[in-house]
């Protein structure tokens, strides 16, 4: 239930700023955390009246958490934002003369503009291949959409038949959703589900391969010669066409590296930087496939049953 009942001046501000920037009434509620029925009656004061000063702003109580209190605050959430609102009112409440309640610092908080909210998943990545990262960026950026148009986009994943979405919550102002203090880093991890490996360029959708069981370079060497090879010769008859492949240990195999040499003259291998999956625009693919999967009307149970749905939706 979002807050009701009068606004002050910066609140009644920000739910008109919301509604005209285009935000339905839902949106603006939840956005902003107040009640439907608020949002309303606020945004229609200022449409007919221009109204935007509450007349009962020195109405009710004197705020328990000034300026400085609010400062001591927001110290306590920057020094930990997995902190739990007990612990910030206990904390707060360490020499202070005048102790507040959880209700007052929930209030207080929200008036801040922080919320508590699960933090983005990131991976976990070293400052070497940082570097590495920004190296590529920087011998690309002056590619344009018809150098891209050369690329054939691959990888593999994972869909799995149950998901968890964790359950760790952090506080956070609206534009703090990056900062590195409200993520939680991921690592790679695989898990019961099944393993495909696809690929797509701008001009057309690549096959997608079903892989039983861990992929090794052998295994990874017949895809190569069966799909990514004719995919080349055909799109790219020029030439003129760039695979790219991340840097997992079978792509980086001794007999995958002497194949890409013996092909060097049809194609060209992308040089990938490090724990990239973030640039390569094949994860969107993948979102949609995960996405249809969840979307299903009977969901699968088993692995058999989990790989038919993942084949038909790429397909379409």
């Amino acid at each position: 239930m979002g807050k009701k009942g009068d606004l002050s001046n910066f609140e009644r501000g920000m739910v008109v700023g919301a509604r005209r920037a285009g935000l339905s009434i839902s949106q603006s509620a939840q956005l902003l955390g107040f009640s439907r029925t608020t949002i309303s009656r606020v945004y229609k004061e200022w449409c007919e009246k221009g109204k935007t000063s509450s007349m009962r702003q020195s109405c009710g109580p004197k705020c328990l958490v000034d300026a400085r209190g609010q400062r001591r605050m927001g110290r306590l959430i920057q020094a930990d934002r997995r902190t739990t609102l007990t612990e910030i009112t206990t904390r707060y409440n360490r020499g202070m003369e005048q102790s507040i309640c959880e209700a007052t610092t929930r209030t207080t908080l929200r008036r801040m503009g922080y919320n508590s909210r699960r933090p983005h998943r990131v991976p976990l990545i070293s400052t070497t291949n940082r570097k590495k990262r920004l190296q590529f960026a920087r011998a690309h950026q002056n590619w344009t959409v018809e150098d891209w148009k050369n690329v054939a986009w691959s990888d593999e994943s994972r869909f799995l038949l149950r998901h968890s979405d964790g359950g760790v919550r952090i506080w956070r102002k609206q534009n703090e959703n990056m900062d590195p203090s409200c993520l939680v880093t991921t690592v790679q991890a695989g898990g019961g589900g099944v393993m495909v490996w696809g690929m797509f360029s701008w001009h057309t959708l690549g096959p997608l391969v079903p892989i039983g069981h861990r992929l090794n370079a052998t295994d990874y060497l017949s895809i190569v010669s069966d799909h990514v090879h004719p995919f080349m010769t055909t799109m790219y008859p020029s030439s003129d066409g760039y695979f790219q492949q991340d840097n997992a240990p079978c792509h980086k195999a001794r007999i995958i590296s002497n194949w890409f040499l013996e092909h060097d003259n049809e194609f060209t291998g992308l040089q990938w930087p490090p724990q990239s999956p973030d640039l390569n625009p094949i994860e969107h693919l993948w979102d949609v496939v995960e996405r249809e999967l969840r979307a299903l009307d009977v969901h699968p149970t088993n692995l058999h049953q989990l790989q038919d749905p993942i084949l038909s939706i790429w397909a379409n």
